[in-house]
């Protein structure tokens, strides 16, 4: 007995950071090929360069309000190296730094978006993004706090690390579905990992809002192919429409 009891706690006590670990791994090589850079010419002539994510196979993408604004022209880049044709603004959000993209295209690789409403200060979190340019840089970290501005707008405050160009960059939990959308950081002397990003609610109101859809989660695939109820199974539909003829016959004599 001491000996199954000591094995549990080795394993509650080792395995849950290998789990963890594995976590960000299978996150990482599940959610990569829908990371782009967005690369932005802006109208003064300068360039810029921020992150986006797929929302749906036909080339609908999240990024942050400001790695679009005063656009010329706006492409992508995949983790493959291709680059897209011109990714043309849809829509933005007024009260929260999101906005969508769209360029012309079918059957890529997308991520999943599910509601911010279950998030929880102290889970973990990983987020993949372009910091100063380097594409596809996994980060980890935690939700450090939910925060309320005094308009009533919900931030997510983050410890995965973020840098200049990570603005867009998706925040997984840690069953690979997004979460937030990583918008900016408290910089100066002695700032440490005070980043920000917009809760997912807000970027499936935007879509909605839009006019769009996005794919459903895996959890409302399931809902959707759930085992027939007694209403839809056949035999149990003939079994009562036998009962209402039968009744029917009884009254009619």
């Amino acid at each position: 007995m001491r000996n199954a009891l000591l094995a549990l706690f080795f394993l509650f006590i080792f395995g849950v950071p290998a789990r963890a670990q594995n976590d960000h791994v299978r996150i990482a090589e599940q959610n990569a090929p829908a990371i782009v850079a967005v690369n932005v010419i802006k109208a003064d002539g300068s360039t810029f360069t921020g992150t986006g994510f797929v929302l749906t196979p036909d080339g609908l993408v999240a990024t942050t309000r400001h790695v679009t604004k005063d656009a010329l022209y706006i492409n992508l880049t995949f983790n493959t190296g291709a680059v897209s044709g011109e990714a043309v603004p849809v829509a933005q959000a007024g009260n929260v730094d999101l906005a969508l993209l769209q360029i012309h295209a079918k059957n890529l690789p997308h991520v999943t978006v599910v509601p911010s409403d279950t998030v929880l200060p102290g889970q973990t979190i990983t987020v993949i993004g372009n910091p100063r340019r380097l594409q596809n840089t996994i980060s980890s970290g935690l939700i450090s706090q939910i925060r309320k501005k005094a308009d009533g707008v919900l931030w997510h405050q983050i410890s995965a690390p973020i840098s200049p160009s990570s603005s867009g960059s998706p925040v997984f939990d840690h069953n690979g579905n997004v979460i937030s959308v990583v918008f900016g950081s408290y910089k100066g002397e002695g700032n440490q990992n005070l980043n920000f990003s917009v809760p997912s609610n807000y970027l499936i109101q935007l879509v909605k809002a839009a006019g769009l859809q996005l794919p459903p989660s895996t959890e409302e695939e399931d809902a959707q192919t759930a085992k027939p109820t007694q209403t839809d199974n056949p035999v149990w539909a003939h079994l009562k429409k036998s009962w209402s003829i039968l009744m029917r016959l009884l009254h009619a004599k």
